[in-house]
């Protein structure tokens, strides 16, 4: 028996993070005092980041299956079949509260285990994409926060050797104490050369791979389920440190001994680093798991085995091997300058034992650890729907030109271009539309076939009304891969909220949860994987619900893609979808009206499809390459876009004389697009949009060097662009204010 050196007192417990129920439960389960490995094991099994406790209830509810879905939720990444014996290996994932303590290693982290979600599959990566959410501007952290989460982004996709094609950043004061950073990462791989976790084999040997182990990151994932105050600085040392080129020797060490035959199981060691890992490879297989704990490659002296299990340092894997493989895998990973250490076995006691020089540190049950996990019910209350805000009720206060300048100049709206060009967008040389776009597309192999990837939410629409807001999101992702003639297939999501022990709360992501599983069953885009970041809260304050979705869709043929730039003078403007000037919750509304209010526009997942089926039967046709999806500021921010992307100008003829025309020009109306083509096409696209009963009419035309907006309002190209490209630099630039 083993020695239980240190008491077991309610503090303790409580410092790590379990309530003293749920140490009770854990108490009952094994029928004595745990050790302190076990119950720093159990911290990291039952945490909110590992167990989905509140969440998986409700989960369930979300479609999962498809035709194309190889692997749905549950490993380390999702698989979609894309044809031609190949498949897209791609989940996305939050390191939010390490981000907010220490920002570039935060966010660097965040990609490099993204990348290896996405590996381990037995994929290589060829595309990372992030979302990003910052506080107020005026913070006083704000300008640091963004210059440490872009440097950390930049300086690991880029040193990996991965582009860095899509994205999305906002700001809110909402987030002054609490940032989101959503990672995304796309791999290829066979159809037929898909690794999974699950251990087989009584006996077989377990490989510890990768870097050594250090003291950074324990708690890692446990400092992630618990809520901010004003002393999260300390929690500094559980951010874990990363290095992008250990990770690149990593990722072709794995690639190679995957081909060799040796790869039985595999699985990251991310949240909760061994522990999850090791735990995780013996519950699915339905096998128990032996470590020998002073065989793991340590950096640092004296670790004791509760550091060993709970240390999160980066860039490691854990491996079940075939038998007499051992010598061919070692000589592999000696030829990349990493370790390689025979750490245990697996067994068929359904235990999870731990030793440390023959000395047992734990002695749990395998399943239960996972299984026996608290559920939680929580009570949720559905939030109350805002009032819908008639057009009539938001008077036009300045005019139309002034208030597309400050839109497309404001901070959500304005050019990220400071931010993705500190990004390697086109290593590889596979990137056929980069960031800026309605959605990245990224060649496959030599091509002609493409993925279409794009992230984004639209959380002010999800606060006002969560299911409409979930709807949303969904609907604005398989727009967005629409628009450059995809076809979508598949969504990882990342769903970031607030404190789940507050009703109003948890009414967000069950309301947020209900309307993203509508939509993706109403358009055929299945869930494939994904991550749940909650007590995303400082002080109290929780952040805007921000159920970010990652999409992607294929491409047959890269060539016949749509950009948003216009392209020919001459052309005539085409609005695809109905306009009601649905100004509540808009970004005009928030900027111009200085108000956040009202219910978000509604969504009609039925015209949704029916109108991007129609868009996308255009666009791979190659009748049409000039488009883009109407979404935040309306058809006037769309068609600015536009210009800006073409360097052409455009005259909008008047809208509908029952609607005003500032919300005829910024009225954020759902399930549209604007396209740009000849007039012969154009009548021809008319006619067959009438014969769909798809509402679309000519607005406008192209040609000029400025806008020419309703009622004879013009505004240049260059004022335009200097608004739209000069906030970020300028605001970067620029002196924070004092704290």
């Amino acid at each position: 028996m083993f020695r239980n050196v240190v008491p077991i007192t309610s503090e303790l417990i409580k410092q790590h993070g379990l309530t003293p129920e749920e140490y009770e439960r854990f108490h009952g389960l094994i029928g004595r005092d745990p050790t302190l490995t076990e119950l720093g094991i159990v911290s990291a099994m039952w945490n909110e980041h590992c167990s989905y406790k509140s969440s998986r209830k409700h989960l369930r509810g979300l479609p999962t299956t498809g035709p194309h879905v190889i692997q749905g939720p549950g490993e380390n990444a999702g698989v979609i079949d894309i044809g031609d014996g190949l498949a897209c290996v791609f989940k996305m994932e939050s390191h939010n509260h390490p981000s907010f303590i220490e920002p570039y290693q935060g966010a660097a982290t965040g990609v490099g285990g993204i990348l290896r979600d996405v590996f381990t599959m037995g994929a290589r990566p060829i595309a990372a994409l992030n979302a990003l959410r910052f506080g107020s501007p005026d913070h006083p952290r704000t300008r640091h926060l963004v210059s440490g989460v872009v440097a950390g982004i930049g300086g690991y996709g880029n040193s990996f050797g991965v582009p860095t094609v899509g994205g999305a950043v906002g700001f809110h004061s909402r987030y002054d104490g609490n940032i989101l950073v959503n990672a995304m990462a796309v791999g290829l791989a066979r159809t037929d050369g898909i690794f999974y976790a699950a251990a087989t084999g009584i006996g077989n040997p377990i490989v510890y791979l990768g870097s050594k182990t250090g003291r950074d990151g324990i708690h890692g994932a446990s400092m992630a389920s618990a809520e901010f105050d004003d002393s999260s600085e300390s929690k500094r040392p559980t951010v874990q440190v990363g290095d992008p080129f250990a990770e690149k020797l990593l990722l072709e060490a794995c690639l190679e001994l995957m081909a060799s035959g040796a790869v039985i199981a595999i699985q990251d060691m991310g949240a909760a680093g061994l522990t999850c890992s090791a735990v995780e490879m013996g519950a699915k297989g339905d096998l128990g798991v032996e470590l020998h704990i002073e065989k793991v490659p340590a950096r640092e002296a004296n670790m004791s085995a509760y550091e060993m299990m709970l240390s999160e340092s980066q860039e490691r894997m854990l491996m079940v091997l075939k038998p007499g493989m051992e010598a061919e895998a070692e000589a592999i990973f000696v030829k990349w300058g990493l370790d390689f250490a025979i750490i245990g076995h697996t067994t068929d006691t359904l235990r999870f034992v731990i030793k440390h020089d023959g000395e047992v540190m734990a002695d749990l049950p395998i399943k239960e650890l996972g299984d026996e996990a608290p559920l939680y019910d929580r009570p949720h209350i559905a939030n109350t729907h805002q009032a819908v805000i008639p057009a009539a009720d938001v008077p036009a206060t300045v005019g139309h030109a002034e208030a597309l300048k400050r839109l497309v100049g404001s901070p959500d709206l304005s050019s990220k271009r400071w931010v993705y060009e500190q990004y390697d967008h086109f290593i590889l040389g596979n990137t056929v539309q980069k960031p800026g776009g309605d959605a990245a597309i990224v060649r496959v192999e030599d091509g002609p076939k493409g993925l279409a990837l794009t992230c984004d939410v639209t959380p002010r629409y999800c606060e006002a009304d969560p299911v409409e807001g979930g709807r949303q999101a969904v609907a604005e992702a398989w727009r967005n891969i629409t628009a450059v003639g995809g076809r979508p297939l598949a969504i990882t999501d990342n769903l970031n909220f607030g404190n789940p022990e507050k009703p109003e709360v948890m009414g967000q992501l069950v309301g947020c949860l209900k309307g993203i599983g509508e939509a993706c069953l109403a358009l055929d885009f299945p869930v494939v994987s994904g991550n749940v970041s909650l007590y995303n809260e400082t002080n109290g304050i929780g952040i805007l619900p921000t159920p970010t979705i990652g999409g992607v869709g294929v491409l047959d043929d890269v060539t016949r893609h749509a950009t948003i730039a216009l392209k020919q003078e001459g052309d005539v403007l085409v609005l695809v979808g109905e306009t009601e000037g649905w100004l509540g919750q808009s970004v005009y509304l928030a900027v111009i009206a200085g108000r956040e209010e009202g219910a978000p526009p509604r969504v009609d997942l039925a015209q949704e499809r029916r109108n991007g089926d129609f868009v996308r039967g255009l666009i791979t046709s190659g009748r049409v390459d000039s488009v883009h999806d109407l979404s935040d500021g309306g058809l006037a921010v769309a068609l600015a876009e536009m210009a800006l992307a073409g360097g052409l100008g455009a005259a909008l003829s008047d809208g509908p004389t029952d609607l005003p025309a500032h919300a005829w020009l910024f009225g954020e109306d759902q399930g549209r697009y604007l396209l740009s083509t000849s007039m012969t096409t154009a009548q021809d696209l008319l006619a067959r949009a009438g014969e769909l009963g798809i509402a679309a009419a000519i607005v406008g035309s192209v040609g000029g060097y400025g806008l020419t907006l309703p009622g004879g309002e013009t505004i240049s190209l260059a004022e335009l662009r200097e608004a739209h490209e000069g906030w970020l630099p300028n605001y970067m630039a620029s002196r924070p204010a004092a704290a």
